[in-house]
């Protein structure tokens, strides 16, 4: 009763007109970042962190949350459209999507796609409501010792979890762990690698950070790439799928909001490996699974409902534990801190209108982005022509006014360029920025927890092992360390 007492004030807080605004600018932008491929929502709010921060936190998270929503909303179009997924969440999408608008199904593919992240995006609300301050209270039962160690384990999974090997996956999380040292020592005000620069005595600043290694990161990155992919010329209609489409869908889609959603608990799980595991769970329990690859309608409601479920789920590890998911999440936790809010298990009580006004405009966006995916389809499949040459140098523009207007300092710019060169080799050799930041963003917690902890204990290190929820985690992290020795062995002894 009380969490829909709690839902219903969270509304009052939402639909105040302010609100709904930004709500509807962030839904509207996100879309539109989801439909133009390789820009994506980690970079949009990177690049957009600098304008939040004059709008008050609520405003700021609806307007952010709305563009992460957006976004995983509108990749299915230029997956449907153009077999280039718009969002990385979306690279499924194009394996059936593409080949329904190839038989000229387009329309029923994006309504599908639209319905089914709808369906998804509500059930995971109210599995946000429910599953949020539950955990909130478990984790209330922490101390510094559990906390440093549920950090070490979410950084550990994250490692593991991230595209390409665990070796570098490890190294970026070692790196950004170091360069969350730089500046003054809290405890003792000493300079830490600093070598002499005044500019960073007080740390590396977030925000240019962020704009660097995912907005200037992307944009070199893809002036590399060459859009030579075949466009989808016909006239779309049927956007409202038949009956028959809707007796293949319905099943999928519930199930990839499940497991969407559950596996959105997980940090680190990102919104790419669901959809795929929900993609090879539709195939295996399908009746004609020879359908999937050529245009089955199974294969968009699915990974686009796991898609958008996956989404909501993500937000519960930040709420409820103060620790982001995947790196779109850690952006957005980056904007609480910058306004002064520390996400952890006390948010929920200390802060209930931002919780709970943001958890309901996640409603009130899923409704929004129904209205806005298909009616303005045919204007998403004009603004798919513009140039990318034409976009480049508006962004790059927009960069260099958010970094310099932060503090009006020239510094702040060239750390920027200085972390996107940096960020575009890191892709360029494969290297994931995602445990970068998440070790930046949480160093600090983590350095503060594990000296209160020996404070505590009289500098006795095998407190961590001692407390039996530090032990659990901490078995845990070294047990996914050591997993893919034991994979490598399994698959040389098959081979």
């Amino acid at each position: 009763m009380d969490a829909i007492q709690n839902l219903i004030y969270g509304f009052s807080i939402a639909l105040q007109p302010i609100n709904l605004f930004y709500c509807l600018v962030g839904t509207f932008i996100g879309t539109l970042i989801g439909v133009l491929p390789g820009i994506g929502p980690t970079a949009t709010l990177s690049l957009l962190l600098p304008f939040t921060f004059n709008i008050n936190p609520v405003s700021s998270l609806i307007m952010l949350s709305g563009i992460f929503m957006g976004a995983n909303y509108g990749g299915s179009t230029t997956s449907i459209l153009v077999n280039i997924p718009g969002e990385a969440s979306s690279v499924v999408t194009c394996i059936d999507g593409y080949m329904m608008a190839k038989k000229g199904r387009a329309g029923p593919a994006l309504g599908i796609a639209a319905f089914g992240s709808f369906i998804a995006g509500t059930l995971s609300v109210f599995g946000l409501v429910f599953f949020t301050p539950v955990l909130a209270n478990v984790a209330l039962k922490f101390g510094p010792t559990e906390y440093a160690s549920l950090i070490i384990f979410s950084l550990t999974t994250l490692a593991l979890l991230a595209r390409g090997s665990l070796r570098k996956a490890l190294m970026m999380a070692a790196l950004g762990l170091i360069l969350g040292c730089i500046g003054s020592d809290y405890s003792t005000g000493k300079a830490r690698f600093v070598y002499g620069l005044p500019y960073i005595l007080d740390g590396i600043d977030l925000v240019p950070l962020l704009m660097g290694l995912f907005g200037i990161a992307e944009i070199l990155s893809n002036i590399e790439v060459i859009w030579g992919k075949e466009f989808y010329e016909k006239k779309i209609k049927g956007l409202l799928p038949n009956k028959e489409d809707w007796k293949n869908s319905i099943g999928a889609i519930l199930r990839g909001s499940g497991i969407g959603f559950f596996m959105g608990l997980i940090p680190g799980i990102g919104g790419v490996i669901p959809t795929f595991v929900d993609y090879a769970i539709e195939k295996k329990i399908s009746r004609h699974p020879e359908k999937f690859g050529t245009g089955a309608i199974e294969g968009v409601a699915g990974p686009e409902s796991a898609n958008n479920a996956v989404c909501q789920a993500s937000f519960i590890p930040m709420f409820s534990l103060g620790i982001p998911s995947n790196a779109v999440i850690a952006v957005l936790m980056g904007v609480l801190m910058i306004h002064g809010l520390q996400p952890s298990p006390m948010m929920i009580k200390n802060y209930p209108d931002l919780f709970w006004g943001v958890v309901s405009s996640m409603y009130i966006a899923n409704c929004m982005l129904l209205v806005l995916n298909l009616p303005l389809i045919p204007i998403w499949v004009r603004i798919l022509r513009v140039p990318y040459s034409i976009l480049v140098p508006l962004i790059l523009l927009f960069c260099m006014i958010g970094s310099y207007s932060l503090r009006n300092n020239l510094a702040d710019m060239i750390i920027m360029i200085i972390f996107g060169v940096v960020g575009y080799l890191m892709r360029k050799f494969e290297y994931e920025p995602a445990p970068l930041i998440m070790a930046f963003l949480l160093g600090d917690n983590l350095e503060i927890s594990v000296r209160q902890s020996l404070a505590l204990f009289h500098g006795n290190p095998m407190v961590f092992v001692h407390r039996p929820i530090s032990l659990a985690l901490l078995l845990s992290a070294v047990l996914i360390l050591i997993s893919p020795i034991f994979i490598r062995r399994k698959v040389y002894k098959e081979d």
